[in-house]
This record gives C-alpha cells, sequence and structure tokens, in this order.
C-alpha cells in the first residue's frame, strides 16, 4: 500500500507540484502564546463561509427571483422539500454567525496589532472582504420577499440617495427603477449569487495567500515579554497540530449552528405587499443597528447637511480611517500612535455594542 500512496503522490506531484505545498505545511508554524486562540477565528469564519456556498447551491434548485415567485418558491422549499426547512434555517443562521465572526475575528486582529508591517495588505483584503459579507447580509435579506426584507430593502436603499451627485444614480442602480420592484429582486438576487461571490471568491484568494505568505503575527505585548526575557518563543507545526485544532473549532461552530437551525428554525414571515404600509417598529438586520439606532440620534439638520447625509458621510469617513489603519498607526506596538489607535477600537466596540443594546431595546 505505502508503495502505491508513493506512485500516487510521485504522478500528482509531476502534473501539479504539490511538492512544494507539502514541503511548505512541513515547514510553517504558528506561535503559541496566551493570545493563540485568537488565530482560530479566521478557519471557523471560512467554514461558515463554505456552509453557506453549499447551503445556497441547494437552495438554487428551488428558488425561483421573482416578485410573484420568490416568496412561494420558500415557503415550498420550508414546507414541501425533504429537510428543506433545515437548510434554509441553516443557510441564514450560518450567514448571521459567519458576520458575528468576521466582526470577532476583525477586532481581535486589530487589538492584537496584527496588521503590523509587512501584514498592511492582510488587514485591507480582510476589511474588503468583510465589506463583502455585509453586502451578502443586505442583499440576501431581500430574497425571500417578505414584509420585513422589503420594507427594510427600501429605507436601506433610500440612504443611498442621500449620496451628493450621483445619489439618484445609485438608487436606481441598486433599485432597477425609482421604487423597490420585482427589478429589484432580481437585481438583489444576481448581486447575491454571481457578483459578490466572485469578488469574495477574489478577495479571499488573496487574503489567504497573504496570511499563508507572511505567518501569524506576534502581538507586540508577547514580542516585549520574549525581549525582556519573561517570555519563551514558541511554537506548533501548522501541518497536523494547528490545522486539527481549527477543525474542532469547525466542529464547535457546526454544532452551534446545527442546534440554531433545529431549534430556532427561521421564520418566512408574510409576503411583500408593494402597497402596503410598513409595519411598526421595522429595523434592520442586527449587524447594522448601530447605524440605525445613530441616525435616529441625529437631528433633520446639521448646519446645511440632512441628517442621512451626514451620517453617511461619518460612516463612509470611519469605515476608511479603520481600512487604512495599518498605515496611519505606523509605529504599532512602541509609541503614542498605537495607544491612540488601541483607544480608538475600544471606543469602536463599545459605540457598537451601545448602539446596537439602545436599538434592540426600543
Amino acid at each position: 500500500m505505502a508503495g502505491i500512496y508513493r506512485r500516487i503522490m510521485s504522478w500528482v506531484d509531476e502534473r501539479f507540484g504539490t511538492g512544494s505545498v507539502e514541503e511548505f505545511l512541513r515547514h510553517k508554524t504558528v506561535p503559541i502564546h496566551r493570545h493563540t486562540i485568537w488565530y482560530y477565528l479566521g478557519g471557523m469564519t471560512l467554514f461558515l463561509f463554505i456552509i453557506q456556498v453549499l447551503t445556497g447551491i441547494l437552495l438554487l434548485l428551488y428558488y425561483r427571483p421573482t416578485a410573484s415567485d420568490a416568496f412561494e418558491s420558500v415557503q415550498f422549499i420550508m414546507t414541501q422539500v425533504q429537510f428543506g426547512w433545515l437548510i434554509r434555517s441553516i443557510h441564514s443562521w450560518s450567514a448571521n454567525l459567519m458576520i458575528f465572526l468576521v466582526f470577532a475575528h476583525m477586532f481581535s486582529v486589530y487589538f492584537l496589532k496584527a496588521y503590523r508591517k509587512p501584514r498592511e495588505l492582510t488587514w485591507v483584503t480582510g476589511m474588503l472582504l468583510m465589506f463583502v459579507v455585509l453586502a451578502f447580509g443586505f442583499s440576501g435579506y431581500l430574497l425571500p420577499w417578505n414584509t420585513l426584507s422589503f420594507f427594510a430593502t427600501k429605507v436601506g436603499t433610500d440612504m443611498a440617495g442621500f449620496v451628493p451627485f450621483i445619489g439618484k444614480w445609485i438608487l436606481i442602480f441598486l433599485r432597477g427603477g425609482k421604487e423597490v420592484t420585482g427589478a429589484t429582486l432580481t437585481r438583489f438576487f444576481g448581486f447575491h449569487v454571481a457578483v459578490l461571490p466572485g469578488l469574495a471568491t477574489l478577495l479571499l484568494a488573496m487574503h489567504l495567500l497573504l496570511v499563508q505568505r507572511l505567518g501569524m503575527s506576534t502581538p507586540p505585548s508577547v514580542e516585549r515579554a520574549i525581549e525582556q526575557g519573561k517570555e519563551q518563543r514558541r511554537s506548533m507545526p501548522f501541518f497536523p497540530n494547528f490545522l486539527l485544532r481549527d477543525i474542532i473549532g469547525w466542529y464547535a461552530a457546526l454544532g452551534v449552528l446545527g442546534a440554531l437551525a433545529a431549534i430556532f428554525p427561521w421564520e418566512l414571515g408574510i409576503k411583500a405587499n408593494p402597497f402596503g404600509s410598513a409595519p411598526a417598529g421595522i429595523r434592520p438586520e442586527w449587524y447594522f443597528l448601530f447605524m440605525f439606532q445613530t441616525f435616529k440620534y441625529l437631528p433633520a439638520k446639521v448646519l446645511f447637511l440632512d441628517s442621512e447625509l451626514l451620517g453617511l458621510a461619518v460612516f463612509s469617513l470611519a469605515g476608511a480611517v479603520w481600512v487604512i489603519v495599518p498605515f496611519l498607526d505606523y509605529k504599532a506596538g512602541f509609541g503614542k500612535v498605537t495607544r491612540f489607535f488601541t483607544g480608538l477600537g475600544i471606543f469602536a466596540l463599545g459605540y457598537i455594542v451601545l448602539m446596537s443594546a439602545l436599538a434592540l431595546r426600543t
């Protein structure tokens, strides 16, 4: 058997060059320290993305992206297709868990200063991936064509109309017209199953390539402790040690996902009526709540700016600054600039949690 295995691997290596990959994995290591546990969040996020792809493909077999058929097709999946309700629940819950883990992974990388030179582009591609994941959530929310998703999309796309000069064009581009109609549903479906997956695949490939090329970053606090002789530099092989631990994290995520999908199946709601009135207390999904609550606190006008325009400008600027943090915090781990950005991260995390909690209470 060993001889057959060697011949097969030799045949594959001759054609695909797998020997270099095997050699790379044999020498790749992962740092061991008190913050190592945060390294597993990226793998769990990737695992949930794979779950999204697989369940999404299964749902595509029955889903029909038209205003007349979308709701009924989802209803058919949930009531007539064997285990259809479970697949849809897994798809919906895994989307929410993935977004939660994306935020957790992003903040863990931020506070561990893992964006330091030479990992600036790893951070940038990761942030762009986070924006794509949020776009997945926003576009996918409309696809069941129920009342909540219809009016939430109407409010969300209305915000685009406040962008100076090009707002009207963006609004029409997103909706496929001036109002949220079947054309909007078809357009969002195209974004959700074609455009965004293509972008996500490209960015994910770049992100993973950079992670594998540059390895895991050791936090500045651990580096200082090693330099002062308080700790020893330790590491473990990526394969199989770290990978097996990563797979255990995937099993944990799968267990939580399965429990949520089975115990709390995702509801479908009522079919959207474009001529009806918006239900009371409508609000966006939880990952947009902090922005939603902020807009509620803004006055109607600030100087000559509408509150919507001001809010969009502030959040856009904050997002841009967050993306280029590695180039601003150029002394990460060594000076006052880092302390300022650490404080900024604590403020951002606290603000998101506080605003989201206030939105859930009202």
